[in-house]
Order: C-alpha cells, then structure tokens, then sequence
C-alpha cells in the first residue's frame, strides 16, 4: 500500500459528470453486489463487489483489491460506484490507499444513474432502482 488515505483523499463527481467521464474514456467500476449487479448495470461496467451479504451481516470482500488489479491497471481511469454512493466511497479510499492514481467516486450511484435515465433498460425506472438496493 502506498499508504493509508480518507474521504478526503477521495474525489466525488456527480452523476452528470460521472457521465461525461466514462464518455470519454474512464472504466465504470460497480461495487455493488453480484446479485445487485445482475438485476441491472451500466453498459460495460465491471463487477467486483466491495461487500458480501452474508448471515452474520455485510462482510467487506477481503480480495477486493486483488480483483480489481487483475482487471484494471494502477494508471486507469476509474469512475466507482455501487447504488447510492456509501460503498463506492469506502472502495475508493482503498484504491486510492493502494496506489491508484485516477479514481472518481460517482455520488448517488447506480440509483442516481437510474434517476437520470442512463441505465437505458426497457424497465420502469423504479423497478431497476428497486431491483440495484442492498437489501437483507
């Protein structure tokens, strides 16, 4: 690790922004669940979940960091998200703690995409942002 960062290492967008950078070439890194990421996802977002569900409650993925450097460089351009902005937040301070130079943590997450209409999914909207909550 390069060494231990905060919140306040870490740069929060909001959506619109978040937008405009994965128009232009930044990775869309979805945090959320696989289950969570299943139901509904952004176009060519990839998947590696910060927490687990488990039944002693929500567990932090100990390979988190390891899964995230087998699909993404140190240098890459990285917008973070999971569904409301929470989760996301906690991954990008490892990832910027672990070196990575180019991380944006999306503000108001998956749900907040869903709101702006950018999930371009034949669903209602309130059946995706449903379907994308941390639910028990």
């Amino acid at each position: 690790m390069d060494g231990t960062k905060s919140v306040a290492d870490v740069v929060t967008v909001d959506v619109l922004a978040a937008k405009d950078l994965l128009d232009s070439g930044h990775r869309y890194l979805d945090v959320r669940t696989n289950e969570e990421f299943n139901k509904s996802h952004a176009d060519n977002a990839l998947n590696v979940p910060y927490m687990f569900i488990t039944q002693e409650g929500k567990v932090k993925n100990p390979e988190f960091l390891a899964q995230v450097s087998s699909l993404c460089d140190k240098e890459d351009l990285l917008v973070v998200a999971c569904n409301s902005g929470g989760r996301s937040l906690k991954a990008s301070v490892d990832l910027v703690s672990a070196g990575y130079k180019n991380v944006k943590n999306m503000a108001g997450g998956y749900s907040a995409w869903v709101d702006n209409g950018f999930a371009g999914d034949s669903a209602p909207a309130e059946e995706l942002k449903t379907a994308c909550k941390f639910r028990r």
